[in-house]
């Protein structure tokens, strides 16, 4: 791993992951690599023993890192991906922009990306989980993505190979985003930033923003996320179903189900990530006792448990 000759970026072995994830627990990545730019990131990939297995990585907004850690290498982008212009009616944003300094940069532009303002995490992650919130999602702006294959090349695909569903898409294991390029309305900048403190203000009211959350714990059912309109139901939201199953503020260990919101799994200190996935399994069977659906993970989870004592 140490003799790929003329890499610019960082590698690093048996990297401890907990704090590079917005949950603060699980264990290391055999190896991390932190790219200097997108031909460092080719050369890297194109140069590493396919055999071993590749995991973009994030700000760990969306992740639960088992407490055994990752086999095989982590790629983290850093300040070379991400860059964000805005040209016409297009905002192009490096993969490793966070959601909500695209969105205040269009803003600025009179570009309206106002959604993505309260989605927690990277461009990288909104595009490859088809993020959203009130009723709309990266799918409704995203032009085309630029991407790094496992073995190496650089490739672009438009929005619609990528077959983009409800925290879902079709970008294979492996490859590595870099770029996304989104087509985006017009608007007045001083009523756009308006919207966004809005938006802020409802979230901080009805989410824990304050703690140790990975954001949605659970997709919804219903298959939507919540569109913040007054006739929005809520009968088929995981939040509801969780609090209709009793399990509103249930603790296992450190890991706890937010009171304020029963959707987000929280660690209130001291939870492990076996603590955190052990109590979303008890959610996910204590509803589909309940109510008979099967609550399907938003969160990604990877990596191994620890091996028993």
């Amino acid at each position: 791993m140490n003799t790929i000759p003329d890499l610019r970026g960082t590698l690093t072995q048996s990297r401890p992951l907990a704090d590079l994830t917005w949950l603060r627990v699980g264990g290391p990545a055999d190896w991390l690599y932190q790219p200097a730019d997108p031909d460092d990131l080719a050369l890297f990939l194109r140069e590493l023993d396919p055999q071993i297995p590749v995991f973009p990585m994030g700000v760990g907004s969306n992740l639960i890192v088992r407490d055994g850690g990752i086999r095989g290498v982590v790629i983290r982008l850093g300040r070379g991906f991400n860059a964000i212009e805005c040209d016409g009616d297009r905002v192009i944003a490096g993969a490793a922009a966070l959601d909500a300094h695209v969105a205040r940069r269009a803003a600025e532009a009179g570009l309206d990306l106002t959604f993505l303002r309260t989605i927690p995490g990277s461009i990288g992650g909104a595009v490859r989980m088809n993020a959203g919130c009130y009723g709309t999602y990266v799918a409704d702006h995203l032009i085309e993505v630029q991407a790094i294959t496992r073995d190496g090349r650089a490739v672009t695909l438009q929005a619609a190979e990528l077959q983009l569903g409800y925290r879902s898409s079709t970008l294979p294991p492996g490859w590595v985003l870099t770029r996304a390029a989104f087509r985006a309305g017009s608007g007045d900048p001083q009523a756009l930033a308006a919207r966004m403190e809005d938006q802020l203000a409802r979230r901080d009211a009805t989410q824990p923003t304050r703690e140790r959350s990975a954001g949605s714990t659970f997709r919804n059912p219903a298959g939507f996320s919540s569109t913040g309109r007054e006739d929005d139901s809520h009968e088929l939201k995981a939040w509801k179903l969780i609090e209709d199953a009793g399990l509103r503020g249930h603790r296992l260990g450190g890991a706890q189900m937010s009171e304020k919101h029963p959707n987000f799994l929280i660690n209130t200190g001291s939870a492990t990530a076996a603590d955190l996935e052990s109590l979303g399994e008890l959610v996910r069977a204590r509803v589909r006792e309940s109510s008979g659906l099967d609550l399907l993970w938003e969160v990604v989870r990877i990596g191994d448990p620890l091996p028993d004592p």
